[in-house]
């Protein structure tokens, strides 16, 4: 199996590339985003690699970095996720914004994709959801209160917080990471009332 190719750029296609690998010209299809980070024909690039092998063809499917091929596989783990989703999220997101909006619940975010509607959005955070800690720089404390949101279990004093910073127009992630931020501050038990206060100070920093 292919792992990485290393040679000179020889020509681009809407969706892929054509190293030169010693002679041999290697179709590698990538993600918009990988293929714009390309230098210009003529150069010398390096792309990890992922093979698919089919019984009617072999593809190859380029990437920057190892991580943004780890996030590929990831991605195809998802039900109704394959290649084409997965390369179309990779051109919407980069990979650290990927990781932070499934760690807060950003089903909008990842619903921007091309070709992922909300049912595939809301797949997708719901089932990598436990993987991604590890790959996001979000604060841990504000990724566990967005996930007690998300799933109504979240203590009511801070369910109603982030609510009430939701209809003032901050998104679910953005009043998530305040509030989390807020109940540190004013400890276990703080009412909605100090919670939105000592939110809306955070919102402002």
């Amino acid at each position: 199996m292919i792992g990485k190719l290393k040679g000179i750029i020889d020509s681009y296609g809407e969706d892929y590339v054509i190293l030169d690998v010693g002679g041999v010209g290697y179709q590698v299809h990538c993600a918009a985003r990988t293929l714009t980070a390309l230098p210009a024909p003529g150069e010398a690039a390096t792309l990890s690699i992922e093979t698919y092998v089919r019984e009617d063809q072999i593809k190859l499917f380029g990437f920057s970095t190892d991580g943004e091929r780890e996030w590929f596989r990831l991605l195809q783990t998802v039900q109704g996720v394959g290649a084409k989703v997965a390369l179309s999220v990779l051109s919407t997101l980069k990979v650290n914004e990927l990781a932070n909006a499934i760690a807060m619940r950003d089903k909008a975010s990842v619903a921007r994709t091309p070709g992922v509607g909300p049912k595939v959005a809301e797949r997708i955070v719901s089932e990598l959801k436990d993987k991604v800690p590890a790959y996001a720089d979000v604060d841990f404390g504000a990724a566990q209160v967005a996930g007690a949101v998300d799933e109504r279990r979240a203590p009511k004093p801070v369910l109603d917080a982030v609510s009430a910073l939701v209809n003032l127009g901050y998104g679910q992630p953005q009043a998530a990471t305040a509030i989390a931020a807020a109940s540190r501050a004013l400890g276990e038990g703080a009412e909605t009332a100090a919670l939105i206060r000592q939110g809306l100070k955070e919102l402002a920093k």
